[in-house]
C-alpha cells in the first residue's frame, strides 16, 4: 500500500472505499491486511462493509484469512446494532444450516455465540 493509498483510505467516510480497495487488490494486499482491517473498523459505523469484507475473505480462503475474518466479524457484531447485516453474515460464514448444532458451536466459537445470541435472544432468563 502506498502512502497515497493510506491517505485516501483514512478519508473513507463509510468503509466502501476500503472494501473496494481490498477487493480490487486482494492478490497483492496480504501484507497490508491488518492495516486495511484496522481502517475499515475505524470508518465503518454501521458494520455493512465489515460484514461484506468478512464474507468475501471467508469465501476466498477461510484458513488464510481466518484472523482478519475473526476481527471483521467481531467488529460487525459490535457495530450492527439493528442486526441488519448479522443474518447474512451468519449464513456466509457458517452456512445456511448454522442453527444445527448451535449449542455446541456457541460453546467453542465466541463470534458465533455473540451473533446467535443477538439474533435469537433467550426469553427464559430471570
Amino acid at each position: 500500500m502506498t502512502e497515497q493509498d493510506i491517505k485516501l483510505l483514512k478519508q473513507d467516510p463509510d468503509g466502501l472505499a476500503t472494501y473496494e480497495y481490498l477487493a480490487n487488490n486482494i492478490e497483492t494486499c496480504y501484507a497490508d491486511l491488518d492495516a486495511i482491517v484496522d481502517n475499515m473498523i475505524t470508518v465503518d459505523r454501521s458494520g455493512q462493509f465489515l460484514a461484506s469484507a468478512a464474507r468475501y475473505l471467508h469465501a476466498i480462503d477461510p484458513q488464510r484469512y481466518a484472523a482478519a475474518v475473526d476481527r471483521l466479524v467481531g467488529a460487525t457484531i459490535d457495530k450492527d446494532r439493528e442486526h441488519s447485516f448479522l443474518p447474512a453474515l451468519m449464513r456466509g460464514i457458517y452456512g445456511d444450516n448454522y442453527a444445527e448444532g448451535a449449542e455446541e458451536r456457541c460453546a467453542t466459537d465466541r463470534n458465533f455465540r455473540r451473533m446467535y445470541q443477538r439474533l435469537y435472544p433467550r426469553t427464559d432468563t430471570l
